[in-house]
């Protein structure tokens, strides 16, 4: 039991939070401070909430990069997916998830480590908050970002342990183990479907909080939550579950008052919030996580080794369906008419081409190399990977809602918002499908847009759509140990299991 508490409930919260720049690294355990002193004021339990926001950009577990929200987005969300390669065949295991069954790896178990963290914490301040001095405003919007928190880190395990909501019997299948006090005693599981009463009992509950207080971040406050992300995490859960009207309205709500970026924003290195950024993750230099953070993985200018000798690249097949007119094509280095290795994909240095991508991105560091179809999306604002992380943006909003209506057989709203999303990016862009043709281009159109940013595993499972990576012998750009199809059948059906750290101590768990 202690063990499990330590995992769980041991809280990281920020004291005398005043600014991003100043004092947003200044925490303390609850070790060191009782419950009644974090808890005393509306002004302390507020620094718990902060606290919340610190744990998505923390290090844990001191090994492969475990970053809070970054390694989730690239190490599960994109590494194990169909249209990401990268030039890393020792991570075969990984990519090619290997590992889904094994209860004892790192890597099964860190989701479960960092989202239960985050409930724990969650879970104390929707506990206590209401017994500290301070207005009931106040109050109200400290309980609706508590719950926006569990409500997101709930929905996160799901998809990650537990069946895709098509295989779930209408979700009588194994769900999670639903802590929403702060007990730390064992539990059964509780079914999918239970899980989704939770996620959706809790996002209820925050948007009423949120309406009662009034609550409105500081503009600068992006990675606290606000209406805006209830509405988003409540949009995202529902189309997972397959409860298209509640997508569609929630979508609809969730991006008022956040109007799509304009292309230079789009392209300027998705490291700093736009117009569109609904809720993110804070990334200022004093935050530098070195070599741990999500730009030091994914930044084409970072001069972490990740990122210098193993460049990003988008998948060869989804590529060549992006429109020539659409920018998001502009940021893929385009091989046609320069030789590459047919192994990898890399350029020698003081090739040709290699002279050509640092003239389109000066920036690139000096001993980067060069790839076909390698990403120029993601940008650090400063070395070895500092940036802001996005969570939730508009642009997903309009997919979620696009997706939601094609199965509510309403295809001109779902053409709506498609164009509506798309012509941004390519003026011509128009859309008159039907049937299994506009679902297609849905989902064509969700892997352009969100590429890089963490959905593609995550789609795909949902989707229960096969992934098939071609080598480079066969027309692809993946290498030969990485050029695999994996169908939703394989790979524990694409469930990871419950960590060993939490069976051997809840023997509730069968």
């Amino acid at each position: 039991m202690e063990k499990l508490k330590s995992i769980i409930i041991v809280a990281v919260f920020l004291l005398g939070f005043t600014s991003c720049e100043e004092s947003y690294l200044d925490t303390a355990p609850t070790s060191s401070a009782s419950t009644t002193t974090v808890f005393s004021t509306t002004e302390n339990a507020q620094t718990a909430v902060n606290g919340l926001a610190k744990l998505m950009t923390k290090q844990y577990l001191n090994w492969s990069g475990h970053n809070g929200e970054g390694t989730i987005k690239v190490q599960y969300g994109e590494f194990p997916s169909n249209d990401f390669s990268v030039n890393l065949p020792g991570w075969a295991t990984v990519i090619n998830m290997n590992y889904m069954e094994n209860n004892t790896s790192g890597y099964d178990y860190y989701p479960w480590f960092y989202y239960y963290k985050i409930i724990g914490n969650a879970n104390a301040i929707i506990a206590n908050v209401d017994n500290s001095v301070g207005l009931d405003k106040d109050k109200k919007s400290i309980k609706a970002q508590a719950l926006s928190f569990r409500a997101y880190s709930y929905f996160m395990l799901s998809q990650l342990y537990c069946q895709r909501w098509s295989d779930s019997n209408n979700g009588a299948s194994d769900g999670l183990v639903l802590r929403i006090d702060e007990s730390t005693s064992s539990m059964p599981l509780s079914t999918l479907s239970e899980v989704y009463d939770q996620i959706y009992k809790d996002l209820d509950d925050a948007i009423k909080y949120f309406k009662e207080s009034g609550y409105e971040r500081d503009e600068d406050e992006f990675y606290l939550p606000n209406i805006n992300v209830a509405y988003s995490i409540y949009s995202r859960a529902a189309l997972t579950r397959e409860d298209w009207a509640t997508a569609a309205s929630m979508g609809e709500e969730a991006i008022k008052n956040y109007p799509l970026m304009s292309n230079d924003e789009y392209k300027a290195g998705f490291s700093n919030p736009t117009s569109e950024w609904i809720w993110g993750c804070y990334g200022g230099a004093e935050e530098n996580l070195y070599y741990w953070s999500y730009q030091a993985w994914m930044a084409y200018n970072s001069n972490a080794s990740m990122c210098r000798n193993y460049p990003k690249c988008i998948s060869k097949e989804l590529f060549e369906q992006i429109p020539n007119e659409d920018i998001r094509k502009s940021l893929f280095l385009d091989p046609t008419g320069y030789e590459y290795d047919e192994d990898n994909g890399k350029y020698a240095k003081n090739s040709e081409m290699d002279a050509h991508a640092r003239s389109l991105y000066k920036d690139l560091y000096s001993t980067s190399v060069i790839y076909a179809y390698m990403s120029f999306k993601i940008k650090a604002n400063d070395l070895p990977g500092v940036g802001n992380l996005n969570i939730f943006r508009s642009g997903e909003m309009y997919l979620n809602i696009a997706e939601a209506y094609y199965h509510l057989d309403n295809p001109s709203e779902a053409q709506k918002y498609l164009v509506d999303l798309n012509i941004l990016r390519n003026p011509s862009y128009t859309c008159t499908l039907t049937g299994d043709d506009l679902l297609a281009e849905i989902k064509k159109y969700r892997r352009f847009e969100l590429w890089g940013e963490g959905f593609n595993w995550f789609d795909f499972k949902r989707w229960g759509d096969t992934i098939k990576r071609k080598s480079f012998a066969k027309g692809g750009n993946f290498v030969t140990d990485l050029a695999k199809t994996i169908a939703p059948s394989d790979a524990h059906n694409w469930v990871w299991v419950i960590p060993a750290k939490e069976t051997d101590y809840n023997k509730l768990i069968n």
